[in-house]
């Protein structure tokens, strides 16, 4: 896991859903969209968001969870930078 990839959650966590672009607008991610992107495929692969619409997330079960210290993101599946890309 990433700082990035705890941000995504807790904005996630406060948002009932977001997207790429909007995440990439706000001040607390400084990270370009394409990370942003890159990072929300691979919480999706872990099962720590869900994909709702094209670049739009929302956080699942297995998300908060880890957010509240309930699982640990290291027992989560990843998926390979090649498996993402198809």
């Amino acid at each position: 896991m990433e700082q990035l990839d705890d941000r995504i959650l807790e904005h996630l966590n406060e948002e009932p859903w977001s997207s790429v672009s909007v995440m990439n607008s706000r001040p607390e991610f400084r990270a370009s969209k394409a990370r942003i992107r890159e990072r929300c495929q691979m919480l999706a692969s872990a099962g720590l968001i869900a994909p709702i619409h094209h670049d739009m997330y929302e956080i699942t079960t297995w998300g908060m969870l880890y957010l509240k210290g309930e699982i640990d993101a290291a027992h989560q599946p990843w998926p390979s930078a090649r498996a993402l890309r198809g």
